[in-house]
């Protein structure tokens, strides 16, 4: 009976594969009879969607006799839904009522990127979130979106967690969170632990591949992340979202909201905890936060404050694993001691360890302990249908050190006073960053007829210090357990505005054009904690153009070309690490060029993206050392990468999808020289390498998702992915690299119905489900003794199978 339910099921399948294929046009107006251009239309449960042309106009083709949901949304409009049949007996023609209250889209309108703007962009929906949102962090959320590759330090996704998107780091990728930066501004990254289950809190995320459009904050170098946080619920709520999985990790998260009070007022909140002890040894997490959003809105205005905040202690495990402990090599873990790249006691800790878990810190407070305070206040406000202005302020407070035990200092390096007969002793040591960043934002968006303009920017500073404290040593004299050895501060002013264009030409051609101005004052001033001098000024002007055409095929088929610049300057580190006696590091260029097309059906789709990113003087890592004998980046004269990225959906039945995504890529630069130190000569040799691979960039990252849906209570995802090969420096070495990777992971959710609540919802996550050994990440020091070359590494191994169980409560 099983099996002939079954055949039955795919029977239907292949039956609905092979029905005659229909159009189905209208029309989008407002109450009055204008016409709506621009406005989405999209069939629910198909890959259909499109916008209406300059007379208000849609037209899909290729669809399927039945009955379909169609939603119909519009700036300033009140969405609506409405059921179509196919074939259509006359035209739909969709009346759209005025939104008697503002919403917050107009938040994330400026720095996103439109239906027809010639940008690589995937958006994830807030139910793609949810669903996936067991208390790890956000690029978890991301990781099928294409290009994309996600590590973790303590390997199971709470804690530090970082990612790639075409094998550029997180520190050259721009993020904002409503349109406010959220990079750090000295570092550029950004880090996901220090709003732990912000994922909880956020509307969508929209990914854009490339430079992107232009946007607030930290150069887009090589993709633009930007989030939107919680919206409008107009009916009160709350909600309940736990889970709890492998290595103790447990997630508690309540929010609830007043919805549309007197038509006028929200309030929305939420309070989360997250823990975890990783998978690698002692590689815990503590993890607590908060967001509060207060809102009034009119039929004209918003204004909406977000405070939001979040805390974590984590473990270190920054350190990794060496590749002679991953390996099992007695006689590569001595060499070790041998070699005094550790000391005779962490080497013993290294070979009685775990090959795959092992943690060289023991100490017991060697954290990582931090605190990050949001503060916003958006203003937005309707002119007319068809311009409103939207503007920012926002402050973030940031503070907090890591920990660390050192053994046998010098006293000196510290500006301890030593004992007599003593220069060494063991200590314990605390790094702070104390920093405020704070600016305002604005966007005027305009959107009429054929035209649809933005023209914005924004003013931030930033203002950090840096500093380190001993709170312990042994065999001290005279010790002050806050004595500060050093102290430096960065003072930051950045200014954009930019300019974005996008005219209709025709009822097929759309032309884009977006120009940027960003001025940059950078002031770095104190000591570091090799006690050197920092004092240095830098300023930046850089012009960023961006132009595109965009070209409606047909109904159902679409092509772009664009061509877009970044420039992006130096980071803190890459200022402080330079040998001040040699070549200091300059601003880098990237030059990109995209060439997109894609096609839909109502139970096919297809995309294919084609790039080419050419860098001049991108700062990479060589081996170069600076006066002290740090590791530097250098400027490269010339770089690239050449990839095509294919996305595909088959809806094969109903209950059955199909999605996938491939990206294939050449990452190189053109001539490496590559400086290795000599321990025989205490200096360094260079190596002429030629054209070699940029670190990091796999050729081949694969993604797919088999989804089964039998009713509307169940649902049952297979998820894969795999990343290729990876070099771990830019040498092309074999010898210095990630081997590819292949894992799987099972979700399964289920939908339960009760009459007490709006729903309840149970989540399975096995991740891994063929326990596959894999490291997502690495470092590497390379030296010469003895004439022979001898590294020493670290691995960021991940998790074996491993599952989590969540729970989702709506009342």
């Amino acid at each position: 009976m099983k099996k002939l339910s079954l055949l039955l099921m795919l029977s239907q399948c292949f039956a609905v594969i092979a029905f005659a294929q229909y159009p189905l046009k209208g029309t989008v107006k407002s109450e009055k009879g204008e016409v709506l251009p621009g406005a989405a239309v999209y069939l629910k449960n198909t890959f259909q969607g499109t916008i209406t042309n300059s007379s208000g106009e849609f037209q899909f083709k290729n669809l399927k006799a039945g009955n379909y949901l169609m939603n119909v949304s519009f700036i300033g409009y009140e969405a609506k839904q409405v059921e179509v049949s196919v074939p259509s007996v006359q035209n739909p023609d969709v009346r759209l009522a005025v939104s008697h209250f503002m919403t917050e889209e107009v938040l994330v309108a400026a720095t996103r990127a439109g239906n027809k703007m010639p940008v690589a962009y995937s958006t994830v929906s807030k139910e793609e979130i949810a669903g996936q949102n067991m208390g790890q962090d956000i690029p978890y959320m991301l990781s099928l979106t294409p290009s994309f590759v996600v590590t973790s330090d303590a390997g199971a996704g709470v804690g530090y967690t970082n990612f790639r998107i075409r094998g550029t780091d997180l520190n050259r990728i721009n993020v904002t969170i409503n349109g406010v930066p959220m990079n750090d501004a000295e570092s550029h990254g950004t880090f996901w632990v220090d709003v732990p289950d912000l994922a909880a809190s956020t509307e969508n995320i929209q990914v854009q591949r490339g430079v992107g459009t232009s946007t607030n904050g930290a150069a887009a170098f090589g993709a633009t992340i930007n989030l939107q946080t919680t919206s409008l619920q107009s009916e009160p709520y709350a909600e309940y979202m736990g889970a709890a999985g492998s290595f103790n990790t447990f997630r508690n998260s309540v929010s609830a909201g007043t919805g549309l009070i007197n038509g006028k007022f929200a309030i929305d909140a939420r309070l989360s905890k997250v823990s975890s002890d990783g998978f690698i040894d002692r590689a815990s997490a503590d993890l607590k936060s908060f967001f509060v959003s207060a809102a009034w809105y009119s039929e004209n205005s918003v204004l909406k404050a977000n405070i939001f905040s979040g805390f974590e202690e984590t473990y270190q495990a920054w350190n990794g694993v060496p590749s002679v402990r991953l390996n099992n090599d007695l006689a590569g873990m001595q060499r070790y001691s041998e070699h005094g790249l550790i000391s005779e006691k962490q080497t013993q800790e290294m070979i009685a360890s775990d090959s795959r878990t092992y943690n060289m810190y023991t100490y017991e407070n060697e954290v990582d302990h931090y605190q990050q305070d949001y503060y916003q206040l958006h203003f937005s406000h309707k002119f007319n249908p068809y311009l409103n202005l939207n503007a920012s302020l926002h402050w973030t407070y940031g503070r907090g050190y890591y920990e660390n035990f050192k053994e046998n200092e010098k006293y000196s390096d510290y500006l301890l006073t030593a004992p007599e007969g003593l220069s060494k002793t063991d200590l314990v040591v605390r790094k702070w960053l104390d920093n405020d960043f704070y600016g305002a934002t604005f966007s005027m968006n305009y959107n009429k007829n054929k035209s649809a303009a933005t023209f914005g920017g924004g003013y931030n500073t930033y203002d950090g210090d840096h500093f380190g404290r001993v709170i312990w040593v042994k065999n001290a004299a005279d010790f002050d357990s806050n004595h500060e050895w050093y102290r430096g501060t960065g003072l930051k002013k950045d200014f954009n505005l930019f300019g974005k264009y996008n005219y209709q030409l025709s009822e097929k051609v759309n032309l884009y054009a977006d120009l940027q101005y960003r001025h940059i004052g950078y002031d770095i001033d104190g000591t570091d904690d090799d006690l050197r001098d920092l004092t240095q000024s830098h300023t930046f002007d850089f012009f960023n153009p961006k132009a595109g055409i965009y070209y409606q095929i047909s109904p159902s088929q679409q092509t772009y070309f664009s061509y877009s610049r970044a420039n992006r300057e130096p980071n803190r580190d890459n200022y402080t690490d330079a040998d001040p006696a040699g070549k200091q590091p300059v601003a880098e260029t990237l030059n990109d060029f995209e060439l997109g097309y894609s096609v839909k059906s109502s139970s096919l789709s297809g995309a294919v993206n084609l790039y080419y990113m050419s860098y001049n003087d991108q700062l990479i890592l060589t081996g170069k050392i600076n006066d002290v004998g740090a590791p530097i980046m250098i400027n490269a004269d010339d770089s690239h990468r050449t990839g095509i990225e294919l996305q595909g959906g088959w809806k094969i039945c109903p209950e059955l999808s199909w999605n996938v995504s491939a990206t294939f890529s050449a990452n190189k630069i053109n001539n490496f020289t590559e400086y290795i130190d000599n321990w025989d000569t205490w200096g360094q040799d260079a190596i002429e390498l030629g054209k070699t691979d940029l670190a990091f960039s796999p050729n081949v990252i694969a993604n797919s998702q088999v989804q089964f849906a039998p009713n509307e209570a169940i649902s049952i995802s297979l998820i894969s992915s795999y990343v290729g090969d990876q070099f771990i420096d830019n040498t092309s070495s074999d010898d210095r690299k990630l081997d590819a990777y292949f894992i799987n992971n099972l979700k399964v959710d289920y939908t339960i119905k009760q009459k007490m609540v709006k729903e309840m919802k149970v989540n399975l996550m096995v991740n891994n489900l063929f326990d596959a050994e894999y490291e997502s990440n690495a470092w590497v020091y390379s030296y010469l003794m003895g004439s022979e070359r001898y590294k020493m590494d670290g691995y960021f191994p991940q998790a074996g199978i491993h599952f989590f169980v969540g729970l989702n409560v709506k009342f």
